[in-house]
């Protein structure tokens, strides 16, 4: 396999070197995170074999396993759509959808092996939740509370609460497993029905 580093051998068409070394970085991390042994799979020897490029290559770009982990889910988990405004429901609904989806794409298994290994691996777990997980959570949150200052949900919210009641269902089966027709929506519905403001 060609080693993908920089050096001054003449450039092929199509992505600079660079870019094409970090794209099969990042594939390779995901792979190895995606197998049955999770994050102990990863280390950066077994990414470099994987990825066809030198230990160097990746130590230029990220200082150890872990902030490469969390610089591969990060490219794995594509931003959640900022939603319309036009009602909490509907933009509640479009993000139950982007989350639903997310189950289907190549590399799901991945965030649930990081998330099984929160015990064994506290700083990795807890890096991914910032950098990953609350910037997502966050647009969740301003949903709600758009909706509490619209008085379409009720005075005085726990937006975290509601956070997880709407994230818990879509999240918890195991990845791949899909959802049957109209899931998300009533997932929305039934949140709805416990935090809407009083008529």
């Amino acid at each position: 396999m060609t080693e993908l580093t920089d050096g001054s051998a003449a450039r092929a068409p199509g992505r600079p070197r660079s870019e094409r070394a970090e794209k099969a970085i990042v594939e390779a991390t995901l792979d190895l995170l995606a197998a049955e042994s999770g994050v102990a799979a990863v280390s950066i020897e077994a990414v470099a074999a994987r990825a066809g490029v030198g230990k160097t290559t990746i130590y230029r770009r990220w200082p150890n396993k872990e902030a490469l982990i969390v610089h591969a889910l990060a490219t794995a988990k594509a931003p959640l759509p900022v939603p319309s405004g036009a009602s909490v429901r509907e933009d509640l609904v479009e993000l139950a959808r982007a989350l639903s989806a997310e189950r289907r794409r190549k590399h799901a298994r991945c965030f649930w092996n990081v998330v099984g290994s929160a015990e064994k691996h506290p700083e990795l777990y807890a890096r991914y939740r910032q950098v990953v997980i609350e910037p997502r959570r966050d647009v969740l949150r301003a949903v709600l509370q758009r909706g509490v200052e619209s008085g379409e949900l009720r005075a005085g919210l726990d937006l975290e609460l509601g956070v997880a009641m709407l994230v818990g269902p879509l999240t918890m089966r195991a990845p791949m497993e899909l959802f049957p027709e109209g899931y998300a929506e009533a997932v929305v519905d039934a949140l709805l029905d416990g935090i809407r403001a009083p008529k």
